[in-house]
């Protein structure tokens, strides 16, 4: 006989038990009506229930599970199908002596909580909820299967079908199994129970397809690069690594280990990195330690990772492995301005007084572009060009398309469109001053538009960089980007100071600031908005995972230029003269940047 409902209040379901099921005090709301739940709208947990769909975190910043969530869909085979799984679980939970906690959705499905008193690793709770979706085939494995976004409605979340996640039974029985979890010994026997199912489901992980592994070792790709490798980043963060290339937790995490000593990180950026969430993966793979004894275990393995760095390697690719810090300059001046296009030398103090009074004819023309989405990414590429102007202290800039679509989070088709909106204006920002050939992108120019040329000249220089779109905001949104920057220069401001300089509504600035705070990357003081000193905006890129798509990005646009670089090479041994720009071949698909690397670098070094 299944249990009965009970019309408890949402509020007071969600108060009493959200903060004790989520894995961490933080939940993500559905702004698009329980659709989707994105990190960027990630808050902290509190006792007040949301009035949009929330999900809370199932999974730790350490990467333990404290509560097994187990969600029935009624889209996989209907509820008649998620009402016989959950009773052939209910029965299997009682035999074991495993308490548990239930509700249900409007739209049919049911979610069975098991809370646990000691935290499991999370590659052995997706072990567990993998097993045992092999029984119940309207389980959905996934909230388990993702360490950085798996989520789940708690009971008295609003639904997107209208209505909330209904208690089944009563609230204080609910509240009492929730406060006093089960103990080692009811995991232990669920854990037993599953044994063939777990050791089934790991065999099938083995041999499905992975995605190929790098032939470089770790510390060869960390080297290569100047940076932890991309493989060895994903594996921090995610907890999953090939299990044909590592054999157990014990090795990837060794593996994780000697990247990043490679790429010349410290022991104590590890440990933060573990703390902050940034890498739950890699905590996960210490959960199995007690709290007093990971760190010993850490600094083991990394005296390993040391010792094994010291030893010396064979050099067969030819090139040198001395190590380049993360921090090594690159190259700033781009190929068409001292081997490309011929440009006429300027004095270096006056070209940066006048990029420094272009920025101000910008920040006076930008109502043109209002807060369409269009005019958002315009102002943006503005910024991109006018960081580059500042890199390499000249108003002329050669930089591709390709090199600004990794400065604005853009394609680089879409930033060939808006350079051609932005130089037919009626009073541009820029000029084409010639068009690229061969290995050169175009040449731009900036210009101030007559119309703003005095009172451009008569405002004071805004101090510090000028930024392009940073990483984080690719997640954050370009609003975001634009509030932030405001603020970088009027250290304390409010709303309406905020709408006004940045000429964007009061709805879209409000929602950048509630999403900004809820990462601490600005806080209100006295009523008054201003830059955050708890959190940087690199180390909530790194919780994203933005930097890594910024990476892949550069990787794409590096093999599309050397497409490109090869085509030329070909068609000049051919004694094939190179395509002009008004010919028909097609040009933009090509016009790789001569250092696209400067301005990722910048995007990657921004505060």
């Amino acid at each position: 006989m299944s249990p009965t409902l009970v019309a408890d209040a949402p509020a007071d379901v969600w108060s009493a038990l959200a903060p004790l099921l989520a894995g961490q005090a933080r939940v993500r709301l559905s702004r698009d009506g329980g659709r989707s739940y994105p990190q960027r709208y990630e808050r902290d947990l509190t006792s007040g229930l949301p009035t949009v769909p929330a999900a809370v975190r199932i999974f730790s910043r350490t990467g333990t599970c404290r509560t097994l969530c187990l969600d029935f869909d009624s889209s996989v085979g209907g509820t008649d199908l998620v009402d016989a799984d959950v009773a052939r679980v209910r029965d299997w939970l009682t035999g074991l002596h495993v308490r548990w906690i239930e509700d249900r959705s409007p739209s049919g499905g049911r979610h069975v909580y098991v809370p646990l008193r000691e935290s499991i690793p999370f590659a052995e709770a997706r072990d567990v909820v993998e097993a045992l979706g092999n029984r119940c085939a309207s389980l959905d494995r996934s909230p388990h299967q993702n360490l950085q976004h798996g989520c789940i409605r708690v009971p008295g979340s609003a639904h997107k079908l209208g209505g909330h996640q209904v208690l089944v039974g009563s609230l204080a029985r609910a509240y009492d199994v929730a406060r006093r979890p089960n103990g080692p010994e009811s995991y232990r026997r669920l854990h037993a129970d599953l044994v063939n199912e777990i050791a089934a489901v790991r065999a099938l992980r083995a041999e499905q397809a992975w995605t190929p592994a790098p032939e470089q070792s770790p510390q060869d790709e960390a080297l290569a690069a100047g940076r932890m490798s991309r493989t060895m980043a994903r594996i921090a963060a995610t907890g999953l690594y090939d299990t044909g290339r590592y054999a157990s937790d014990s090795e990837a995490r060794q593996a994780v280990l000697t990247g990043a000593a490679a790429a010349g990180m410290s022991l104590l950026e590890v440990d933060r990195r573990m703390k902050q969430g940034i890498w739950p993966g890699l905590a996960s793979f210490y959960a199995r330690y007690r709290a007093a004894h990971r760190m010993g275990a850490l600094k083991r393995d990394w005296t390993k990772a040391g010792q094994h760095l010291a030893k010396p390697r064979p050099d067969t690719s030819g090139k040198s492995h001395d190590h380049r810090s993360t921090t090594s300059e690159l190259n700033t001046q781009p190929q068409g301005l001292h081997g490309g296009h011929s440009i006429a030398l300027t004095n270096p103090d006056d070209e940066h007084r006048f990029i420094r009074t272009w920025r101000n004819a910008l920040y006076l023309s930008e109502h043109r572009y209002q807060d369409s989405r269009d005019g958002l990414h315009r102002r943006m590429l503005l910024r991109a060009l006018g960081e580059a102007a500042h890199k390499i202290g000249n108003r002329f800039v050669e930089f591709g398309s390709r090199a600004l679509a990794v400065a604005t989070g853009l394609d680089h088709t879409t930033v060939v469109a808006h350079l051609h909106a932005l130089r037919d204006e009626a009073e541009p920002l820029i000029a084409l001053v010639e068009r690229g050939r061969g290995k050169r992108g175009d040449l731009y120019q900036l210009q101030i538009p007559t119309g703003v040329r005095d009172s451009a000249e008569a405002l004071p220089w805004r101090a510090g960089r000028q930024h392009a779109l940073r990483p984080v905001f690719r997640e954050l949104g370009v609003v975001a980007a634009l509030v932030y920057e405001q603020l970088e220069h009027s250290p304390a401001a409010t709303t309406m100071d905020l709408v006004r300089a940045t000429r964007l509504s009061r709805t879209a600035v409000s929602a950048a600031l509630e999403d900004m705070a809820a990462w601490r990357l600005v806080e209100r003081v006295d009523g008054r908005w201003k830059v955050g000193a708890a959190t940087s905006l690199t180390v909530v890129a790194e919780m994203f995972g933005v930097l890594e798509a910024v990476a892949a990005q550069v990787a794409r646009y590096r093999a599309e230029r050397a497409a490109w670089h090869l085509w030329l090479a070909a068609h000049a041994a051919a004694g094939v003269l190179l395509p002009q720009p008004e010919e028909d071949y097609p040009w933009e698909l090509f016009e790789g940047p001569p250092d696209e690397m400067t301005l990722v670098h910048a995007a990657l070094s921004g505060r």
